[in-house]
């Protein structure tokens, strides 16, 4: 579904949240219809939730799970079998801080890590709050996409307690990486979309926290606030994905290689937005394997650095 030019940067419900096939499908092709939390073994509660659990799950367009309401925000491990390597990653999944794709741009994407040898954890980090039923959320959505006014509201910003949740997922891994295995000093982070925007705020506001290489996903490609410390950092966008329209040229880029520090970009000739790990036979698929050989070559899947 082709959404209109909308405020938020981040705004991708329609292909990021939920959606649809069902009867009872809103114009936004987002089902009305909730299901149970799954089961989520190897997982962690952070120390910044909250004491109430407003967690609403439902399914994607593709038939997976996507979550919004997040109050209490954890980490959910998949090691690899055998030996891991000493790098790990936090993956951070999409969904406009409304919601987020947890097993598109989350699951999915931390067992092919885990297949490899790289230790991942797939962050569910708080959202913004929507309307707790499902038809009402459904129907404000629609108004907001139709351009009409809506009490749903994305940032244009990371919100604070996406943030302080993301620093709190560097913070725990590196605390606990002698329990998986990793090395405290080659931690990552990366995120699709809103998640994507995520990852630059770490880097940006992250301070001693800050990751050790930094991998934003079809993000908002403005420019950013490099730090001296800056990480390295891989980018993958297509080149029709409307957030690139936003922008004249690739300021992202741009203000990376005017801070001096290492940054990698693939730009794909189509794919659109939310193109997960992309589909096969897709111009982006295989751009997981071009991440994973980027890590090698900045030292992070070696013994020795």
């Amino acid at each position: 579904m082709a959404l209109p030019a909308l405020r938020s940067p981040f705004l991708t419900l329609g292909l990021l949240l939920i959606a649809a096939g069902s009867p009872a499908a809103a114009q936004t092709g987002i089902s009305t219809e909730t299901v149970a939390a799954p089961a989520q073994p190897n997982t962690i509660v952070l120390q910044t939730a909250e004491k109430v659990d407003r967690e609403i799950w439902h399914m994607s367009e593709s038939g997976r799970y996507a979550v919004r309401n997040v109050t209490r925000p954890t980490l959910t491990a998949f090691r690899p079998v055998g030996q891991p390597s000493p790098a790990s990653v936090i993956i951070a999944p999409g969904g406009a801080f409304l919601g987020l794709e947890m097993d598109k741009e989350g699951w999915e994407v931390a067992r092919w890590f885990a297949n490899r040898g790289v230790t991942a954890f797939v962050l569910k980090y708080r959202t913004l709050p929507t309307p707790p039923d499902q038809k009402v959320f459904v129907a404000e959505l629609d108004k907001l996409i139709a351009g009409e006014k809506s009490t749903l509201a994305p940032p244009s910003d990371t919100p604070a307690k996406a943030l302080a949740d993301g620093l709190a997922a560097l913070r725990y891994v590196r605390t606990n990486a002698a329990e998986y295995g990793i090395d405290p000093q080659r931690v990552g982070f990366m995120g699709f979309s809103a998640g994507g925007f995520l990852s630059r705020s770490v880097v940006e506001k992250g301070g001693e926290d800050r990751p050790d290489f930094v991998a934003p996903i079809y993000p908002n490609m403005a420019a950013m606030n490099v730090p001296a410390d800056a990480p390295p950092m891989f980018v993958a966008i297509a080149a029709d994905d409307f957030l690139l329209a936003r922008q004249d040229g690739l300021p992202l880029l741009e203000s990376y290689r005017a801070a001096g520090k290492s940054i990698e970009l693939h730009l794909y000739s189509k794919g659109g937005h939310g193109f997960g790990a992309g589909p096969v036979g897709s111009p982006e698929e295989g751009w997981l394997d071009l991440m994973y050989r980027w890590m090698r070559t900045q030292g992070m899947l070696s013994k020795d650095k």
